[in-house]
């Protein structure tokens, strides 16, 4: 066992047994290179990761691949799950390096106070694919290393003024916020947008829930319902068992890469509610409800908290867990069953994986009452497989996303067990990874640990204002205004405005960014700043306000100028322009609760509705609304100015329309 044995990441523990003599990222490591004058080999991977495995097998299970890392380098390993802050540094310094985006597995070659100098992603162990082999690449890097260290060294002094240059800046051209970046963005977006089969841009095709979300918001309802629509009849949807894989190989959404985030199904979840809400369509009533089932079935732990992700491959096969031979689905069922499952999912056509095998998809809609027991058996046969790997560490961001949407679609959908489900994993972090104050990042084994990060406060401050409208709790309210004090105490820029991804008292590393664009999960700047707005209209709090502020004028320039990525900011500064919308329900907590599930599918995202009881003590004076007859009074705020009460249901629907 080399020194990865006590982490508590599955994905590190996956390497705990390999002959590299692997470090965690860690004073340790770091002391090591320094004293032997080594060069650092950091490889950056994690565990539902197929090409990581692969990379794993063909050399880091070798002993001969070993002995030349463990002679030439110190060989540190990180889950960027973990540590995303390191994932976020070594990306970048890639993308300077090679001139392309990186990956996963990431390989970078550090000097030994951790300044890359070369990189890559995956390379195999002999020559191939237009790739060195890797034995053969790391002798070259070490040669380098020794016979050229002062290009290396004049090299890294660039290179860290190169990542000074990516943090954004505040000009003297700075104008006043307006909503162009929020027209530009959209856009881009239907500039991209695939008519026809849904999604933007050509193979492999992501979900971009976020992108989605704008699209919902601003009324682009085409490119939202194809996508949505395209997808969840697609193989990226799993057609048996619920749950969106990571991204479609192809432009059908027909074949995925079969891992499982948490991170892509929170988001795609409150995505169908919203979907629903608009249109009833039910198929996203059924995807909905089949993706909350996979959730709490397969990726909640007993303790409550939400688990990461499943694997792409099982038995060391990438999706072999989910295809199926047309043999065995004969086997399966009766002749009537089969001829309408095969049909509608696509067995009656040429095999689509490996030209040998066939993974699900809607091919054609057939209206058979045998086809759901064909489903039902077909799960059933399936679930006796060896199952993919799950990554059963619990994360505060991961779990915040999952947490907002098992609670937004149980609202929507009047689902109790959904919001349940959300309820026991926020009582989970709450009492396990919340400790003095802080967030721990990640937890496993009993183990919470490592300082969070921005998306962590951001992210968890969003699903508990999810949380307070279903049901409104003082608890949730202190926790939501803690984090935000956290968050501007312990990451806001006070000079530039922003936040940084690293916390003050976090370790000392050779960069500490600032990102504003969305990647596979929401900016973390960006949430915040949609957070702090939200949060200063319910509390008056002026100090949310302003950093919220801030936020949006830094990205400001770079939205406008090249809006892609900035899905989650254009959302952030179209609700700071319209300032948030609020519905303040005051009255019995019975009565309260019947107003609040009428309203709850008549309701745009836009809008916070808060149902609080009367006589509820500590309230902000803005939420501290006075009684009144009648069972409920409801203020309808727009910042922090509100109409005067209602207390008729059928009128405060009717307003609500004409402010639509």
């Amino acid at each position: 066992m080399n020194h990865l044995r006590d982490q508590t990441s599955p994905y590190l523990q996956q390497h705990a047994a390999n002959p590299v003599e692997w470090y965690p990222w860690g004073p340790e490591a770091l002391e090591h290179a320094r004293a032997e004058d080594k060069p650092i080999l950091l490889s950056i991977g994690y565990s539902a990761c197929h090409w990581c495995h692969v990379m794993a097998h063909e050399s880091f299970e070798d002993p001969g691949v070993a002995a030349v890392m463990n002679r030439l380098f110190v060989n540190i390993k990180v889950d960027r799950e973990e540590r995303p802050d390191l994932d976020q540094i070594y990306q970048t310094a890639h993308q300077m390096l090679a001139q392309r985006t990186g990956g996963w597995p990431l390989t970078m070659f550090l000097a030994p106070d951790g300044t890359p100098f070369f990189g890559g992603t995956y390379f195999p162990k002999q020559a191939r694919y237009g790739l060195p082999g890797f034995p053969d690449l790391c002798e070259r890097v070490a040669a380098l290393w020794r016979e050229k260290r002062a290009e290396i060294g004049a090299q890294n002094a660039e290179v860290l003024k190169a990542f000074g240059r990516t943090l954004p800046t505040r000009t003297s051209q700075d104008k006043e916020l307006d909503g162009v970046p929020v027209e530009a963005l959209l856009d881009t977006l239907r500039a991209n947008f695939d008519a026809r089969l849904g999604g933007f841009g050509a193979a492999p095709k992501f979900p971009h829930p976020t992108d989605l979300e704008l699209c919902l918001r601003k009324g682009e309802t085409e490119m939202a319902h194809t996508t949505l629509k395209r997808m969840c009849e697609g193989g990226i949807y799993d057609q048996l068992g619920g749950g969106f894989c990571r991204y479609s190989v192809d432009a059908e959404w027909m074949i995925p890469h079969f891992e499982k985030m948490l991170y892509d199904n929170g988001p795609l979840l409150g995505l169908l509610a919203d979907a629903w809400l608009g249109t009833g369509d039910a198929l996203y009533a059924k995807c909905a409800a089949e993706t909350a089932g996979w959730m709490m079935r397969e990726m909640q732990s007993a303790e409550g908290g939400y688990y990461s992700s499943l694997d792409a491959d099982s038995e060391h096969e990438e999706g072999k867990f989910y295809v199926w031979s047309r043999e065995e689905v004969q086997r399966l069922l009766t002749d009537e069953e089969y001829l309408a499952f095969s049909a509608r999912y696509g067995l009656d056509r040429p095999p689509n994986f490996e030209n040998r095998h066939w993974h699900l998809y809607v091919s054609k809609p057939v209206d058979s009452p045998v086809l759901e027991t064909a489903r039902q058996k077909l799960f059933a046969a399936r679930e006796k497989r060896v199952r993919p790997g799950r990554d059963e560490k619990v994360l505060v961001p991961w779990n915040a996303l999952a947490i907002r949407a098992m609670a937004h679609a149980g609202r929507v959908f009047g689902n109790e067990a959904w919001i349940a489900s959300a309820r026991r994993a926020l009582a989970f972090i709450r009492t396990t990874m919340w400790r003095d104050g802080r967030l721990a990042a990640t937890y496993k084994d009993g183990r919470a640990h490592l300082n969070a990060y921005l998306d962590d406060y951001a992210l968890l401050i969003a699903a508990l204002l999810e949380l307070l409208q279903e049901e409104f709790r003082g608890e949730d309210l202190k926790l939501t205004v803690q984090l935000a004090d956290v968050l501007l105490e312990q990451f806001e820029d006070g000079g530039d405005g922003g936040f940084f991804f690293t916390s003050r008292d976090h370790e000392r590393l050779i960069h500490r960014p600032k990102p504003g664009h969305d990647h596979a999960t929401p900016s973390g700047n960006a949430v915040a700043a949609w957070v702090l707005t939200r949060l200063a209209a319910l509390t008056g709090d002026a100090r949310y306000a302003r950093a919220a502020e801030r936020t949006l004028e830094l990205f400001y320039p770079a939205m406008r100028d090249y809006p892609g990525g900035f899905a989650m900011m254009a959302i952030a500064l179209d609700e700071h322009l319209g300032q948030p919308k609020t519905l303040v329900l005051r009255g019995r907590q019975d009565a309260i609760r019947e107003w609040r599930s009428e309203l709850a599918r008549e309701f745009a995202p836009d809008t916070l509705v808060l149902g609080i009881a009367d006589g509820t003590p500590g309230l902000p004076a803005l939420l501290d609304k006075p009684a009144r007859p009648g069972e409920v009074n409801a203020w309808l705020c727009r910042g922090l100015t509100c109409l005067e009460p209602i207390d008729d249901l059928l009128q405060l629907k009717e307003l609500l329309k004409e402010r639509a």
